[in-house]
């Protein structure tokens, strides 16, 4: 009987942790210790997690024997940091996405990766946990569509700016537009079209209508080169409040014999919810995916205890968070023409 793989949580400054710390107690891990050095977030994560006890410092939870895996929705600009320290500390670690908003750290991070055959985990959560966006990859994976050609990628937000804390309009600590919200884009760009080698052709990114926040990029798209097809993607922080979720994100996939459609967050009337529209060469349908249940945890959790790389390879993470470092890097930045009054 393997041992109850068991877990701390070091920076909960992103929601996104709430996600991440349920995913790993839904496949059976224990959480043990939690670190934050903000009192009200500390707060509410004891709350909502009774059981874990509040540590000293990040130091309490990194020393700590007991535990194998670290996980951390820190400040973005801290992820890449603290999951190096993780792996000197002999320890797996799960980060939020995107993972790093330098190069020079991404390199640091995958040097002692090698170094310590750490598990440097990146939750792309909008892909691994999704019951709609995992039968599609069965789908894909199963030749409904022939082989993939390209993906599309819609990632619209709710800016909701007086929610948002002050780190999230400091361009160096969230990493731009393309790091943070391409993240998800680059990981569905290299799972659908199964390519494990890829370039940014280009990017651009702007301040379109937040003038003041200059430190905020609200748009951004790229297009992807992969040796297994190409990717087109677009982000931005322009969801309508209207809206009956924070962001009408989609995916297409391409393929030589059909087409599958993600709608993430709306399902077909447009209520809260998903839906998943597959067309081949027999002819159109919506897929019920209700039966699919997200193996990403339970994954992982093995991945932990046999050191293996079931849930998502360390290449594949790796490379995600690479192509949308270079597509800020190598990004036009574009303006929006003011108004002229007659």
């Amino acid at each position: 009987m393997p041992q109850q793989v068991r877990f701390g949580v070091v920076g909960i400054n992103h929601g996104h942790i709430y996600g991440m710390t349920d995913t790993l107690l839904r496949a059976g891990a224990q959480l043990v210790s939690f670190f934050a050095p903000e009192p009200d977030l500390a707060s509410e994560f004891a709350r909502r997690y009774p059981q874990a006890r509040a540590a000293r410092d990040q130091a309490e939870v990194l020393e700590d024997t007991r535990i194998q895996v670290v996980a951390s929705a820190g400040i973005p600009d801290e992820r890449g940091p603290l999951g190096i320290n993780v792996m000197r500390h002999g320890k797996d670690f799960m980060s939020d996405k995107p993972a790093f908003t330098s190069l020079d750290v991404l390199r640091d991070a995958q040097r002692v990766q090698r170094e310590t055959g750490r598990i440097y985990a990146i939750s792309y959560s909008e892909r691994v946990q999704s019951p709609a966006m995992v039968k599609a990859g069965e789908l894909v994976r199963a030749g409904a569509i022939g082989k993939p050609l390209q993906t599309i990628g819609l990632g619209p937000h709710r800016l909701s700016a007086t929610s948002r804390p002050r780190w999230f309009f400091d361009r160096a600590r969230y990493g731009g537009i393309l790091v943070d919200i391409g993240a998800h884009q680059a990981d569905h760009f290299l799972y659908f079209t199964e390519s494990t080698s890829a370039q940014v052709v280009c990017s651009q990114v702007g301040n379109l209508a937040n003038p003041d926040e200059p430190g905020l990029e609200d748009f951004g798209d790229a297009v992807l080169r992969g040796d297994g097809g190409s990717g087109y993607f677009r982000v931005d922080w322009f969801t309508p409040d209207g809206l009956a979720a924070w962001g009408d994100g989609r995916l297409t996939v391409l393929g030589t014999d059909g087409v599958i459609e993600v709608r993430k967050n709306l399902d077909r009337e447009g209520n809260p919810g998903s839906a998943l529209f597959l067309a081949d060469r027999a002819g159109q349908r919506y897929v019920d995916y209700s039966d699919v249940d997200p193996p990403y945890g339970r994954q992982l959790l093995a991945d932990i205890e046999q050191r293996t790389e079931t849930a998502m390879p360390q290449a594949h993470a790796f490379l995600a968070a690479e192509l949308t470092l270079q597509a800020e890097l190598q990004a036009i930045t574009i303006t929006r023409r003011p108004q002229t009054v007659s």
